[in-house]
């Protein structure tokens, strides 16, 4: 048995959510362990939808305990209200189910006041962020003067470590002509929220030692997706964190060692939300006729997301980069109906071919896709739960899919259902 670390292989919204919903039933311990709550997944079980932010998917199964972990940026008020958000659903959260990284960065509204204020200052070269304060966060962390979890429980640090970055944020604020934060406000609020969020608080890297040694597999959830990584993504339209499965180790608090097994998802098409490069977007009727039956709009901002063909040479990317071991392929549902669908094989740039998407932003925004084109299938794969009732013609774009991206199918998703799962290879059996 080992331990399994989901990420997306795409721009993010690839369907971890569920994918690591399923696995949770195999898994006893689930791990988020970066990103913060511009990060949607949505889970559908037995009908009823649940929207998690930052909270591991893994908090929907009884039995399981779920941490986040401090490569995470937390906002404490959004967090304590997706709690009671998922108690109202019959969810039950208590420390004896949900722990959190005491030495993880907390989100302040003074991060996402200037998140917003930069973004509007850029004009027409705004980089699409959510406006929730994700890259101030990171910025303070880097920086060394972020409050932490674990400054809540001490006044005196805790007033020490405000000052300091109202220093530096007001200063930034005054300078773009924006209402200055409010010292005293902001530790009335921290201290108001503080004991909700202490209650949960540990050094959580103890009880992931504690679990790996009495031989409990982890199972560690990422956010966003490759393409979105500060370091390989399409920079500068990128995340503020490492997303590959690499990172998983460092952000839960566990040796490299501790990672088995990098299973990358991946959607049966490709899509983005917010600005930045898409070799393969359709501005067309079939791009809008995707993100219709594929109800793409973010969980978090419910903004429309930019829908294209499968790119392969961005997946392949993503799997070199990334370790990734074996894939689980989400919505080929949302290909029903089409009769002829298209993968990306190669890009072409000022005549140049190119079998990776390059790190120059200029080549990334420029380049053209090549197209490699088959046949599509009539009949349903919706609800499909084994190979057997999967169309010929599926069947081969998914062989061919696989080909393409040096990667297996590990795992297929054949609708938002928990259920609607083929299961390949058990990643946990690797």
């Amino acid at each position: 048995m080992g331990n399994v670390a989901v990420v997306g292989a795409q721009w993010g919204d690839e369907g971890k959510g569920k994918i690591v919903d399923w696995l949770s039933q195999r898994a006893d311990v689930v791990v988020r362990f970066q990103g913060g709550h511009n990060a949607g997944h949505t889970l559908v079980i037995d009908g009823v939808t649940y929207k998690l932010s930052l909270l591991p998917s893994g908090v929907v199964r009884p039995g399981k305990l779920s941490i986040i972990g401090s490569g995470v940026v937390i906002d404490p008020w959004a967090l304590i209200e997706e709690i009671e958000t998922l108690r109202a659903q019959g969810i039950e959260l208590t420390p004896d189910n949900l722990r959190i990284a005491e030495n993880a960065t907390l989100i302040l509204p003074l991060h996402s006041r200037l998140d917003k204020v930069r973004e509007e200052a850029r004009g027409s070269a705004r980089l699409g962020t959510t406006g929730r304060g994700i890259g101030p966060a990171y910025e303070d962390k880097a920086a060394r003067r972020a409050v932490r979890v674990c400054d809540l429980a001490d006044q005196r640090t805790l007033e020490d470590r405000i000052d300091q970055l109202l220093f530096h944020h007001n200063a930034l604020l005054r300078g773009m002509g924006a209402e200055e934060i409010d010292r005293d406000r902001l530790l009335s609020n921290l201290n108001g929220i503080a004991p909700k969020v202490l209650a949960f608080a540990e050094p959580v890297w103890q009880r992931l030692d504690e679990a790996r040694g009495a031989g409990k597999r982890i199972l560690f959830e990422g956010a966003q997706g490759a393409m979105l990584d500060v370091d390989h993504g399409t920079y500068p339209f990128v995340t503020s964190s490492n997303t590959l499965a690499g990172h998983a180790a460092v952000g839960a608090g566990v040796g490299y060692g501790a990672l088995d097994y990098a299973l990358g998802i991946t959607k049966a098409y490709t899509t983005r939300v917010g600005a930045g490069p898409f070799p393969t977007e359709l501005d067309d009727e079939i791009g809008r006729g995707l993100g219709e039956r594929g109800r793409e709009f973010g969980t978090v901002t419910g903004r429309r997301r930019r829908c294209g063909w499968f790119d392969a040479v961005l997946v392949r990317q993503a799997v070199k980069v990334g370790g990734i071991d074996g894939i689980a392929l989400t919505k080929i549902d949302v290909l029903d109906g089409l009769k002829t669908l298209k993968i990306c094989i190669e890009y072409r740039y000022r005549g140049v071919g190119y079998s990776h998407l390059p790190a120059a932003e200029e080549i990334q925004a420029g380049v053209t896709p090549v197209y490699e084109t088959l046949e599509g299938w009539s009949d349903t794969t919706r609800g499909a739960r084994s190979w057997a009732d999967l169309p010929a013609a599926a069947i081969a774009y998914i062989r061919r899919i696989e080909k393409l991206i040096k990667a297996p199918v590990a795992l297929l998703s054949t609708s938002p259902e928990r259920e609607d799962t083929i299961l390949v290879h058990d990643p946990f059996l690797n």
